[in-house]
């Protein structure tokens, strides 16, 4: 993978977790839904500014990755993009105080070594 290659898919992952963070800011903002209040849900996402930033975060993530398939195999971006499950869990961890259990570092050790598998060139 060239650096260029290499920096859309860094361009993809990050703007795509930053679009995870802002969904799941804007997601508490909102509130647990329920039967009684969806309607009203929906319609508070086009007011809610973290979900609308979040959004558009995923929508310069698919620019980036849709640029890096104009580049690389599907085969090597298509896996290398599952790095945002890792970004994703250590985001949840560090900013959301999520818990992560061992098995779930366990999957997240697999996806890694499964990227470098993926992309190693000889």
């Amino acid at each position: 993978m060239s650096p260029q290659e290499f920096f859309l898919l860094l361009m993809s992952v990050l703007a795509s977790v930053a679009g995870q963070f802002f969904l799941k800011a804007g997601a508490l903002k909102l509130g647990r839904v329920n039967v009684a209040n969806a309607v009203s849900h929906i319609f508070s996402i086009i007011a809610t500014p973290e979900l609308l930033l979040g959004l558009t975060c995923y929508g310069l993530g698919a620019v980036a990755y849709i640029l890096l398939l104009t580049r690389v195999n599907l085969s090597i971006a298509g896996p290398s993009i599952s790095l945002v499950y890792v970004f994703s869990v250590l985001l949840g961890y560090f900013i959301f105080r999520e818990v992560i259990p061992v098995v779930r570092l366990a999957g997240l050790s697999f996806i890694i070594i499964g990227v470098i598998l993926v992309v190693w060139q000889k």
